[in-house]
């Protein structure tokens, strides 16, 4: 029997790599622009995904098995098409959230501190300019911290910011839950109310896009700090930019963007109060080799003919099933 193809959209881990490597054959894309995804597709039996597919991509892979995220957020593979397709889709839930949880504190530290300011003000002005700012600084401990999606990502952080700097921590979450020892749950107008940091940090569907707008930054306290790590378009980048030139809200650290890359012309890249990363919250070298490791680990089941562990098109269970038996019958 033929090996396997898989078409890897970015690299993984090396030891997951040369794993993969002794069962089938590896191909890394040329470029993650839709029409070299879309070519370099077309004889892939998996394809792993780092970068947004294709809305047509499965149109243009008829061997296609699956499609498997090397992270958890599945909204850069198009889920409908892949299960009218008949195609497995399969993410890694959860390995890299405590890599998220850090990044967000850091960058929580780095605006209550003015971290960032200071080094450019020590660097090209003085001593004591750089100095100065920190009469503005403050602690995080006793402050309020409200956390939109409290997934493994939320957990991770309200863990560490209530037993870690004793911060009160405020959920968020679609349905209801029951309070936990480190997460007291409220509705996002009185959790946004009570906040002196938003994290957002919530999956994007069609009822959390555009969930932070004017209208919910105007309820955060004044001086209030946000981080969002979930998604771009989960907020209104245009109202978060007009908080941030009022003073309204003191600062804000983004990893993700409504489009990325972060356009050369974006205001954002003009704001002082604004720190700016090319999503990478949930990168580490550690936090790669789980995610390389748990995508290997689904691979290598759905080679044997099982379907993942983390099947997140369930409901197409009977298309996929008829599309691997067509396709193990033609070979």
């Amino acid at each position: 029997m033929a090996r396997p193809v898989i078409l890897l959209t970015n690299p993984i881990a090396e030891s997951a790599a040369a794993e993969l490597g002794r069962h089938a054959e590896l191909r890394l894309a040329g470029a993650t622009d839709p029409t070299t995804l879309r070519r370099e597709a077309a004889d892939a039996d998996f394809v792993v995904v780092r970068a947004p597919l294709p809305d047509d991509l499965f149109e243009h892979a008829p061997r296609l098995r699956a499609a498997v995220r090397h992270g958890a957020g599945i909204d850069m593979i198009p889920l409908a098409q892949a299960s009218r397709h008949g195609v497995a889709v399969a993410n890694v839930p959860g390995v890299n959230a405590a890599t998220v949880a850090e990044y967000v504190v850091g960058q929580m530290l780095n605006l209550a501190r003015h971290l960032g300011r200071i080094d450019t003000l020590l660097r090209t002005e003085s001593w004591g300019a750089a100095r100065q700012l920190a009469d503005g600084a403050s602690d995080l401990g006793g402050k309020t911290l409200a956390i939109v999606g409290t997934g493994h990502i939320g957990q991770a952080l309200a863990r560490i910011c209530a037993l870690g700097f004793g911060m009160r921590v405020l959920g968020v979450r679609r349905s209801p839950a029951a309070d936990t020892p480190t997460i007291r749950y409220l509705e996002l107008q009185r959790a946004l109310a009570a906040a002196d940091y938003l994290v957002l940090a919530c999956p994007l569907t069609e009822q959390t896009r555009g969930l932070i707008g004017a209208a919910e930054l105007a309820q955060l306290k004044p001086g209030a700090r946000l981080v969002n790590v979930a998604r771009g378009p989960v907020m209104d980048e245009g109202a978060l930019v007009d908080a941030l030139r009022s003073g309204r809200l003191a600062g804000a650290a983004l990893d993700v963007f409504a489009t990325q890359p972060l356009p050369p012309e974006s205001p954002l890249r003009e704001l002082p109060n604004v720190l700016l990363s090319p999503h990478l919250a949930g990168i580490t070298v550690e936090s790669m080799a789980r995610m390389s490791e748990g995508v290997v680990a689904q691979l290598l089941a759905m080679f044997r003919g099982e379907l993942p562990q983390h099947l997140c098109n369930p409901e197409a269970r009977a298309a996929i099933l008829a599309r691997w038996g067509a396709l193990q019958a033609g070979r």
